[in-house]
């Protein structure tokens, strides 16, 4: 078959169906705070506003992501994580804003985690060392520069030391639940304390059933930490004497993500969206609203015209045509003369797994549109709005395999479910299921050539 042509550009439309209140920001992370300053992220940058919050200015404009941001002891450091030039790397710059300095080398990711008590050197875990990259380690490295030094943990991701430098608590393993929400399985995520002078380590108590412990915190010689024990994810208090975890947040509908111990006894943290910060010794949370202005670049309307963006291809029965996922859009492009058609015009949605029906006439296809994913079947020319399905099975939908008749759809669902819907009526049913994940055993189905 001849080289198929390049794609033409597939156009991205402005995303203007929320407008973004710059006077109390949403959509902002990961904060610290220290003094009378509040850093965060947004934007894909550092910013710094008041520790009450208020207008924030950015600190950070080079191109990549800045992450992790964490005040020194004294507050006059700001070490965080870049990955300027390609890779991610462990940088410091001072509290109040200026030029950031480059404090780790290694070709593999370098993630903050905080400082040493005498705010000497940063925590971080690295990639260095390791041959799989299925786990990390833990460093530190002079804040003045110089070679890291590896903690003795045989692997580490988020980690805290306490305030006397006596006791690291920290989690073994890379976390499993933001793949699987509620995860139980063996790699639930767990918090350790090693006690730096004999090299014992005893566990934070988990919940009954399971649990994931993670983000360890110092405040004082107290331990705090993020659960989901509960059910969503919530602050907790550690009391060594009994062992046992006391509820300090409740919240339901988000989870509490990316807390940070302060200097004056309270945990900043993101849920849903906004910053908060909880008093630990009064139990009162309060919201912290921030003025965040930007330009948002992001967000502009703007063309992506690369081979780079296919994701997932089909060819059409009498190989003419080629459908693919470009870039979250269904594009058909000729085989040989002729001109692109871009099926889908919807930026904000996720359109993916197109598949040609047997007579050519047709595309399937699976979108987020509604904010729920559903079945898409429409015209292969384009001309003519789509049929839409409403699906009944478990989230998540992929492998699209029309009947040779036309008449049936089979696909599966997040829970390793087959379906079959029968495209006229819109009725589904169920076939088989496969409860039991597994990379190398994933369920498959062909039809028969009859159709039944």
């Amino acid at each position: 078959m001849p080289r198929l042509p390049l794609l033409l550009a597939a156009a991205l439309l402005p995303l203007t169906a929320t407008a973004v209140d710059v006077q109390d920001t949403r959509m902002v992370d990961e904060p610290a705070a220290h003094g009378t300053l509040l850093a965060f992220t947004y934007d894909n940058d550092l910013w710094l506003a008041p520790r009450n919050g208020g207008p924030a200015r950015r600190l950070t404009q080079a191109p990549g992501r800045e992450r992790f941001p964490r005040f020194s002891p004294d507050g006059r450091w700001l070490a965080f994580s870049a990955n300027y030039g390609g890779n991610v790397d462990v940088y410091v710059m001072p509290a109040s804003g200026g030029e950031p300095r480059r404090l780790t080398w290694h070709p593999g990711r370098d993630l903050v985690r905080g400082f040493t008590p005498d705010g000497s050197a940063v925590l971080y875990e690295s990639e260095e060392g390791t041959v799989t990259r299925r786990s990390g380690f833990l460093y530190t490295v002079p804040v003045a520069g110089g070679v890291p030094t590896r903690l003795p943990v045989p692997s580490g991701s988020k980690a805290a030391l306490s305030p006397d430098g006596r006791t690291l608590a920290y989690t073994p393993q890379r976390e499993a639940f933001g793949q699987w929400k509620n995860y139980r399985g063996g790699r639930q995520s767990r918090i350790w304390l090693l006690d730096l002078g004999d090299l014992s380590v005893r566990e934070v108590p988990k919940a009954d059933g399971g649990s994931n412990e993670t983000d360890p915190m110092w405040i004082g010689g107290t331990l705090y930490f993020n659960s989901d024990r509960n059910g969503e994810f919530n602050l907790f208090r550690y009391d060594a004497a009994s062992g046992h975890a006391v509820q300090l947040t409740r919240f339901e509908d988000f989870p509490v993500r990316a807390p940070s111990a302060d200097d004056a006894g309270g945990i900043v943290f993101e849920q849903g969206g906004w910053l908060h910060r909880l008093d630990t010794a009064s139990g009162q949370v309060e919201r912290i609203r921030v003025a965040a202005v930007s330009d948002l670049l992001e967000t502009r309307p703007r063309r992506a015209s690369d081979r780079k963006w296919i994701r997932e291809s089909a060819g059409s029965p009498d190989l003419k045509r080629m459908v693919f996922n470009y870039r979250g859009e269904i594009v058909t492009v000729p085989a040989e003369k002729g001109d692109p058609r871009q099926l889908t015009h919807t930026p904000g949605a996720n359109d993916h797994s197109p598949v040609w029906s047997p007579d050519g006439t047709s595309i399937a296809w699976f979108s987020d549109l509604s904010g729920e994913y559903e079945l898409f079947v429409g015209p292969q020319d384009g001309r003519g709005e789509p049929r839409r399905y409403r699906l009944e099975g478990a989230g998540f939908y992929g492998r699209p395999k029309w009947s040779p008749d036309g008449r049936h759809l089979a696909y599966q669902d997040n829970s390793q479910s087959l379906w079959v819907i029968e495209l006229a009526t819109g009725r589904q049913r169920k076939v088989a299921s496969e409860p039991v994940y597994s990379p190398l055993n994933l369920m498959s189905a062909n039809w028969s050539p009859d159709s039944r």
